[in-house]
Parts: C-alpha cells; structure tokens; sequence
C-alpha cells in the first residue's frame, strides 16, 4: 500500500456553481491551479466543504477527475468517501475509479448514531476493502456521536492501512489523549483551522483546512512554522487570520469561506440549497476582517 504523508495542510477543496447552479467546471480548475502554485501540502476533494450531499454522483465523479487530471500526481489528492449505511459504503468504494487518488477521508456514520461498538465494526469493514490508506473523521457536531479516543486508537491499532484522524470534535482532553496514545505513524489532523495552532503545540501533525481554499499560503506558513517550534512566528500568523476563523463559521461552512472567496474574486456566493449565503450582518463581518487583513498584509 502506498504512503501518504499528512502533515502539514490540506485544504477541504469548496464546489464553485454558476448563477444558474451548475458546477463551475472553469473555477474549480483555476481553484487547483492555484493550490499547485501555493505548494498546499495536499487537497482534500469531495469533503464536507465541497457540499458533497447536494452532488449528484455524475458531478462527484467528475469534480473528482478534474482534480486528479489537473493535479497529475504533484500532489496528493485524498477523496471523501463516507456514509451512514456500512454495507451501501463498501459497494461504493468497490466501485469507485481511485486512479489519482492517494488516501480516503471517512466521516464517522450519521444520523443513525451507532455505538463505539457500531464504530469500531464500521471502520473495520471498510479497512478489509480499502486499497488505499483511511483518514477517519470525527465531526460530532455534524454525524451526532462522538468518536471518543479509546475507539480511535482501537481502530488505529488493529488496522493497519487507517493512517490518521481528523480530530473536528473541539474535545482538547480526547484530542490529547490521541496524541499520547497513538501508534507509531498515526497522524492527527485538526479539523478546526481556529485552533489548529494550540493543538499543534500538545503534538497535532497539521489541518485539513477551510480558510486555506481563501489563503492557502498564509495558512501552510503558519502550519510550518509550528511544524518547525517556531510558534512565535506561527502565532503572528494565526493573529493576521484569527479574525477570519470566527466571522467565517458563523452561519455555517461553506458558506462563510464561499463569502470571502467572492469577495476576493475566486468564485460565486453561491451555494446549493438547503445552505444559503451568509447573512448581511456576517457578510460585514467578512469585509472588515477582509479589510484590516489587507491593510496588515
């Protein structure tokens, strides 16, 4: 099997649509350009950012490619692939093409609110079948149950291709005890880019990224410095942005980082229903924060 590494930033990859509400093909592309420029560490496609429920799987599959052929393997790609029905789950990653793609992102099922014991059976199953490396994903605030640590680095432990979570629970002492506890290897990943910095210091290997499809290098620098011990420097950074991490998640993700986009020109303020645009109130929040970080830049 091959080996991804995840340290560092990736960047949960938005879906840009048309005023008529199709896919915008065009600035997708120009969307990855732009990460092959910054050098992003790695893009994550069809995640919870890209508004994957309201896809069809026509579209899935084609957002999908467009990122594989314009990334041409100079950098990984890891595709999203979840759900809440385990048998449903392992049919489709038995039928998806994963030429181009270097590792899963799982989210935790949803909805139905499995047990730990639930979890653990669910993660085992897609192990056996996966050919590529897994990212668990635990979102609580999205699925409804949290992935609490001994069933994470019981998971970790026993299964050999799952090489990593992504850590969105807010639960500083469980993320901490992933980190004292992990097998040799085992990457934690922030999936919160507000306190992505503080949980670097106590040993978190890096984000999976929203901010970073608005400002994929301000965010990768600051990441690395962390990486590095630099946490002064990394802190300057996570002050230029700070403003960002709280306007942009107050009326939910992607809309709040699709806002900032079309206001520096990356793509539509649109969104497919049942999300919507950001209110007036957090749209002003959006250019002041816009605003004062240029002034700084």
């Amino acid at each position: 099997m091959e080996t991804i590494n995840l340290s560092g930033v990736g960047v949960a990859l938005i879906t840009p649509f048309k005023p008529n509400d199709d896919v915008d093909f065009n600035a997708l592309s120009q969307l990855v350009e732009m990460h092959l420029r910054a050098d992003t560490d790695y893009l994550v496609a069809l995640g919870t950012t890209a508004e994957t429920p309201t896809l069809s799987p026509e579209e899935q599959h084609e957002i999908k490619q467009l990122v594989v052929e314009k990334v041409q393997g100079k950098l990984p790609v890891v595709l999203g692939l979840g759900g809440n029905n385990t048998r449903a789950l392992l049919n489709t990653l038995e039928k998806t093409d994963l030429r181009g793609i270097n590792a899963l992102l799982s989210v935790t099922p949803y909805y139905n609110k499995p047990s730990q014991e639930g979890l653990l059976q669910h993660y085992r199953q897609l192990s056996k079948i996966s050919p590529l490396p897994i990212i668990l994903y635990n979102v609580p605030s999205r699925t409804g149950v949290n992935m609490c640590a001994e069933t994470t680095l019981k998971i970790a432990n026993e299964c050999e291709n799952v090489v990593a979570i992504k850590e969105a629970s807010g639960m500083n002492a469980q993320i901490d005890a992933i980190v004292r506890r992990r097998p040799d290897g085992f990457r934690i990943i922030s999936g919160d880019d507000g306190i992505t910095l503080p949980l670097m210091s106590i040993g978190v290997d890096g984000v999976i990224s929203v901010i970073g499809n608005a400002f994929p290098k301000e965010i990768k620098q600051m990441v690395h410095l962390a990486l590095k011990g630099d946490f002064p420097a990394a802190s300057a950074i996570h002050r230029q942005l700070g403003d960002f991490f709280d306007a942009i998640f107050i009326d939910g993700n992607p809309a709040g980082v699709k806002c900032l986009m079309w206001k520096t020109g990356l793509c539509e303020n649109i969104l497919r229903l049942p999300l919507v645009p950001v209110s007036n109130l957090t749209d002003e929040k959006i250019t002041v924060a816009l605003e004062k970080f240029t002034a700084n830049r």
